[in-house]
């Protein structure tokens, strides 16, 4: 979750969550959760905040990009640390999203709060874009669309979602069933910075065509 002056897009210094998992068949180095969705909490119809107290309140529950400004979308993203994003841009991504859900304040038919997941559909997902309007956030939004997010792709069978966090907010996720993952993906991006990728992911996971391509474009640790 991105509170304000908070950038997501520098994933080197943010920790990777996983969502709490109930058996160790996975190597233990890899971002997955086997939480079913009978077992989840999230699962159940009860949530911090029902529909009906969101709408009583004024709030608007959406799940898809219709009725979603862009312009709003991106001023939210820039209150809370983001560069401006082109819109375009913004609606490519929007369209390669699996699930989203975003809060809509009614009196002023804003988004005041926001999330996305992308993934393969089936086994995998990474939440995205966690983001709560500062005028809006300590009222328990970011808890709500999270909730609703999870519930989501719960339902739809996936059961190994991971995100990333700023540090100073991973206690904000814990309660939702999250954990931090130490040994997750790190120094995967690039954003014109040199960064590290360590053997011990790759030995895990065996991708033996991505060693060449890290050995030719990143600096490539065969060692650690």
């Amino acid at each position: 979750m991105l509170l304000r002056g908070a950038i997501s897009s520098h994933l080197l210094s943010s920790s990777t969550l996983r969502f709490k998992t109930t058996t160790s068949s996975y190597p233990q180095n890899v971002v997955v959760s086997a939480q079913s969705p009978q077992q989840s909490s999230t699962t159940t119809t009860k949530f911090s905040i029902s529909d009906q107290d969101l709408d009583s309140r004024g709030f608007s529950l959406r799940r898809t990009v219709n009725d979603l400004n862009l312009d709003h979308l991106n001023s939210v993203f820039m209150a809370v640390g983001f560069p401006k994003r082109d819109p375009a841009k913004i609606r490519v991504a929007l369209e390669n999203t699996d699930a989203l859900l975003w809060v809509e304040y009614r009196k002023t038919q804003r988004p005041v709060a926001f999330a996305r997941a992308t993934g393969d559909g089936v086994f995998n997902a990474i939440i995205w874009d966690v983001v709560v309007d500062p005028s809006f956030q300590g009222i328990g939004l970011g808890k709500a669309v999270m909730e609703r997010l999870v519930e989501e792709l719960l339902g739809k069978g996936i059961c190994n979602i991971a995100l990333y966090s700023e540090p100073r907010v991973l206690g904000f996720y814990r309660p939702l069933g999250f954990v931090s993952d130490p040994d997750g993906i790190r120094g995967m991006v690039s954003d014109g910075r040199e960064v590290m990728v360590y053997n011990k992911f790759l030995k895990a996971n065996n991708p033996l065509l991505l060693i060449n391509f890290y050995e030719q474009h990143l600096r490539y640790s065969p060692t650690l």
